[in-house]
This record gives structure tokens, C-alpha cells and sequence, in this order.
């Protein structure tokens, strides 16, 4: 029978698969495999999450990798933000093969990093060129559009996630950008104390913030999944 792979990729929190976009096109482009990228309930690039659950976000994800596993031997999870506290739900419940963790919110909202970020955009504002803050481009409306209870719901998904990572088996790259305004960067620290895969890294992308898919260590990030997903990375010719 042939060997083929599928691969999740889950975004975060107010988000959409843009997120994680620039990843799975590099993927894509690189591979053979059958990449999934499923919108969570009540996300997207217009927000409608007034009267969803963590548990629907939850369930969303777990369809799509059953999905994959129907088709697939071996199967890759790639979680960013929230995305990766349910990947690693995922991959404490289900036999998966590898598990990427990006810029994960096992630790939310970095007052310090967050407050130099507003510094900046108070910067760029004063200077006239808030049009061109990224951060600020990204999040403006994200702010207006999220309901006050979504919030919770954010929070209690971390919390009800966060005991299955002592039952994460498999290999498990961590990513985290050090100027993270989102995710203290010492989560990534955490993550690695708390998953009980004997194997694991912990990469730190200096030139990054939250959106590590986007931003200066790109180049990096990719070819260090590439590197961490070796044995299954089969190039198209």
C-alpha cells in the first residue's frame, strides 16, 4: 500500500487560515501531501463568534483530521496560537505522527511585549504612517469584531486543553517569536516542561512576533519545519 500524508492546520483565536497560509502554500509547493486547512466555527476574516463555544472549535478541528486519517497513514498536526493547544488536544486523544506548535497560547497576552506594540503604533500614528503598522492593519478590526464572551471561550479552550499536554507522545517541534505581543515568549518554555514527548524542540524566531507565518523569520520557520518533518517530506519533482 502506498504511504501518503495528511497534514491539519489549525489557526488561531480571531482567526482565519491566513494565518497559517504562508506555511501551507510553502507545503504545498514542497510535497506530496494532502494539506487541510479548515476555518473554525464562527472565525474567519469577518468574525461571527457571539454564541460559539470552545467546544465547537474543538470539534471543527477533530472532523478534519478524522477526515485525514481516513485517507492518510501518516499524519502531521500544525497548530498556530489556539490552534496549537488544540493540536495538542488532538494529539494527546488520536495516534498522530508529528506535532508543530506555533507561537501556542498555553500563556496569553504578554503585557510587556503588547505594551511596547502599542507604543509603536502610537508611533506610527503620531508619524502618519499607521497604514503601514502590519500589527495594527491585522488587528484593528479583529478588536471591534470579537464578542466579550468569545473571550472566555478563548480561555476556557487553553485551560481545558492544557492537562492533555502531558499525554502528547509524539515529536514536537515548538516555534515562538521572542517579540510575541499575543503569547509571552516564555510559553514556549512551559510547553516543553509540560508535553511528555521524549522528543521535542524549542526554536525562538528573534525577528518575529505572534504571526510568525508572516514576519521577518519566515525563511527560518520554513526550513525548519522542512528539517523536522524530514522523513516524511517526499519533494515533488
Amino acid at each position: 500500500m502506498k504511504m501518503s500524508t495528511g497534514c491539519l492546520c489549525i489557526h488561531g483565536y480571531t482567526g482565519s487560515p491566513v494565518e497559517v497560509e504562508p506555511l501551507v502554500n510553502f507545503l504545498e509547493e514542497q510535497t506530496d501531501w494532502e494539506l487541510s486547512a479548515p476555518t473554525l466555527p464562527g472565525h474567519g476574516e469577518e468574525l461571527d463568534l457571539k454564541g460559539h463555544y470552545y467546544q465547537e472549535w474543538i470539534a471543527a478541528a477533530e472532523l478534519a483530521l478524522l477526515e485525514l486519517k481516513k485517507k492518510h497513514d501518516t499524519i502531521i498536526l500544525i497548530g498556530f496560537s489556539m490552534g496549537g493547544m488544540i493540536s495538542s488536544y488532538l494529539a494527546a486523544k488520536y495516534k498522530v505522527d508529528r506535532l508543530i506548535l506555533l507561537s501556542a497560547a498555553l500563556k496569553y497576552i504578554s503585557f510587556p511585549q503588547m505594551a511596547r506594540d502599542t507604543v509603536g503604533i502610537l508611533s506610527d500614528a503620531w508619524r502618519g504612517s499607521l497604514a503601514e503598522n502590519q500589527l495594527f492593519i491585522r488587528y484593528q478590526t479583529k478588536v471591534s469584531q470579537t464578542h466579550f464572551l468569545s473571550s472566555l471561550e478563548f480561555m476556557r479552550c487553553v485551560e481545558f486543553t492544557k492537562p492533555y499536554l502531558a499525554q502528547v507522545e509524539c515529536p514536537t517541534l515548538i516555534m515562538q517569536g521572542e517579540l510575541d505581543g499575543m503569547v509571552p515568549s516564555k510559553a514556549a518554555n512551559f510547553l516543553e516542561s509540560e508535553i511528555a514527548a521524549p522528543k521535542k524542540e524549542v526554536v525562538f524566531l528573534p525577528q518575529s512576533k505572534h504571526l510568525v507565518c508572516h514576519d521577518l523569520d519566515q525563511e527560518v520557520l520554513f526550513n525548519k519545519v522542512i528539517e523536522f518533518l524530514g522523513d516524511f517530506v517526499k519533494q515533488k519533482t
